[in-house]
């Protein structure tokens, strides 16, 4: 049964950490409390203190992980300002008369056909610059392209391959594109590691595919959103992988991380080289998910149709015997996809340098084996691509 949106009025008391497209906020409702809130600018404009806003509050009366805030919808008694995707106010020139994109002007709509449906510059609409290069292009000509099923990996995945970029003879380092698919987060803007990512120039683009928004380009599907990273973006290597945020339903197929198989799928159609990230943990409480997940088994085992590489790290010392586990678990899988026994030299240093890698709430000490999977998967992709 869907259930009707909780309103609340509020005031914003403080801007908090806000980066592109995105202002952290602080609020107080009318009955006096205080709460979090995330406003995307794209769709409010810039907010300030002491500034009315109405929230939707479900998130918070359900006490959800991830997305457990408050999220503006509009300003209160007054009406929002035109904004582009950066936050900025729109030029009168940039819309015709009425409010509504020009005929040829490239827009695409996403989000589409909710009340905050929001119109986006897409990367293969007829009036995009790149309409031309996508019509004719086919392939990712075997370009490595690393798919998971947890946004919590892609810092993982990414720290590998600039490690191994890093230490390579290469003349120049792999150009790192990350593909965002419309399982989780639709809104880019609310990952706080591709703000800080991109901010580093770790990830030199990124594409927002179906009806995820809010990228460096805007693609209509998964499959145009990978030959966008190639083609137009110029990546060595992408990464694709829902937004932060995945929804599961403690059963086998209610899971959004499953249409990871649907990306090996995708990627190979294209001709490109998909990079299976093995979901795996040695601290999850949910039996399910200790060693390899189940998820694993499920999207890489029955979604995924073409093969794979994948990547199965080599845990030594203290993780040997959960490595032979996962190792034998794993074995299912070959019948489909090439295992890839992945060496792990090297790689702790690099992620605990690199930093900020929280997944499902645990960091890098308290599950050492989550990460070094991802990051088992960036290596192989970095070794295919140079």
């Amino acid at each position: 049964m869907l259930e009707a949106i909780e309103w609340a009025r509020a005031v914003v008391l403080g801007v908090d950490s806000p980066h592109l497209g995105l202002e952290e906020l602080r609020c107080r409702l009318d009955d006096g409390r205080e709460v979090p809130a995330v406003a995307y600018t794209q769709l409010t404009g810039r907010l300030a203190p002491g500034q009315a806003v109405w929230l939707n509050t479900r998130a918070l009366s359900l006490n959800l992980g991830t997305g457990g805030v408050a999220f503006v919808i509009a300003p209160a008694g007054a009406d929002p300002p035109p904004t582009r995707p950066d936050g900025r106010e729109t030029a009168p020139a940039d819309r015709p008369p009425g409010g509504g994109p020009a005929q040829d002007s490239g827009f695409l709509v996403k989000a589409r056909y909710t009340p905050l449906q929001v119109a986006v510059r897409g990367v293969d609409s007829p009036g995009s610059p790149h309409h031309d290069a996508l019509q004719r292009a086919e392939s990712l000509e075997l370009m490595p392209v690393v798919v998971a099923d947890l946004h919590s990996s892609l810092p993982a995945i990414c720290a590998a391959i600039r490690h191994d970029a890093a230490n390579a003879a290469a003349p120049r380092a792999p150009r790192l594109v990350y593909v965002m698919t419309d399982g989780a987060a639709l809104p880019i803007a609310f990952s706080r590691c591709v703000a800080r990512l991109t901010g580093q120039g770790v990830i030199a683009a990124t594409v927002t595919a179906g009806q995820a928004f809010g990228g460096d380009y805007e693609a209509v599907s998964v499959h145009s959103a990978l030959l966008t990273a190639r083609h137009v973006a110029g990546a060595d290597i992408a990464v694709c992988v829902q937004g932060p945020g995945n929804l599961g339903s403690d059963t086998p197929w209610g899971f959004s991380g499953v249409a990871v198989g649907d990306a090996v799928n995708a990627v190979a159609a294209l001709g490109g080289r998909p990079i299976g990230c093995l979901r795996v943990s040695g601290a999850d409480p949910r039996a399910r998910h200790r060693g390899l997940s189940h998820h694993s088994l499920t999207a890489y085992g029955k979604v995924a149709l073409a093969a794979a590489d994948l990547a199965l790290p080599l845990f030594d010392g203290e993780l040997a015997a959960f490595g032979q586990a996962v190792a034998q678990a794993a074995r299912p899988l070959a019948a489909r996809h090439r295992l890839h026994r992945v060496p792990l030299d090297g790689l702790m240093g690099a992620l605990e340098a690199f930093g900020g890698l929280p997944t499902m709430g645990r960091g890098l000490a308290d599950d050492p084996a989550a990460f070094l999977a991802a990051a088992a998967a960036g290596r192989l992709a970095h070794s295919l691509a140079v």
